[in-house]
């Protein structure tokens, strides 16, 4: 029977386009990441580095781009976010049927540009539904590394077969089914999150 549901956040909740920072970027002048960007994303995504140091390595590696191009680029990948998806997930956790959390591998310019766009009452009304809301930066942790997961189970003393896990990176709810856990690759492009119920099994 599954008692917990672990949610993503990014083409779970809030829509994306994972094209349009790339996008953006080139415009002003860079044709591709780089082994070092990615490296340098990926230490930033987990809390190792603060964001005036990310943006600055960024800087070092393409004076061009002022501060503000590489904030807005870097944060074009983040679209809208359907109310729907809130008057579901409002339900879900009123019904108090399950234990839900949030996991993302997100950054705090991304969480600060959508505290800012959504307003605080909104982000405010979306955080409260999670009995704990994990984001990569704050935790120093990142999926797809097992560890992220061993992290969320043991502090809540989840068992996986009882917990369902939903994301829409392969990768990720692969690791996560390695280790017991119920899961759901979505397809942003076909699935919402909202249908969960009518798509996947709970017994």
């Amino acid at each position: 029977m599954i008692k917990n549901i672990v949610f993503d956040f990014g083409d779970v909740f809030i829509n994306l386009d994972k094209e349009a920072t790339l996008n953006q970027l080139r415009t002003l002048g860079v044709t591709k990441f780089s082994i070092k960007m990615i490296e340098v994303a990926k230490q930033y995504e987990i809390g190792k580095i603060s964001t005036q140091e990310f943006v600055d390595t960024f800087s070092l590696m393409f004076p061009a781009i002022s501060e503000i191009e590489f904030k807005n680029a870097w944060n074009a990948i983040l679209k809208d976010f359907p109310l729907h998806r809130l008057d579901f997930l409002r339900s879900l956790a009123a019904s108090k049927k399950y234990r839900i959390f949030l996991l993302s591998n997100t950054n705090s310019l991304h969480i600060s540009w959508i505290q800012k766009t959504w307003g605080a009452e909104l982000y405010s009304e979306f955080k409260k539904c999670f009995e704990k809301f994990y984001l990569s930066h704050e935790i120093h942790l990142r999926k797809p590394n097992q560890d992220i997961y061993k992290f969320v189970l043991n502090t809540n003393r989840l068992v996986p077969e009882e917990t369902f896990f939903i994301d829409d990176v392969e990768e990720n709810t692969t690791t996560a089914s390695t280790l017991g856990i119920n899961v759901w690759n979505i397809n942003p492009a076909c699935e919402d999150v909202v249908d969960l119920f009518s798509q996947k099994e709970f017994n």
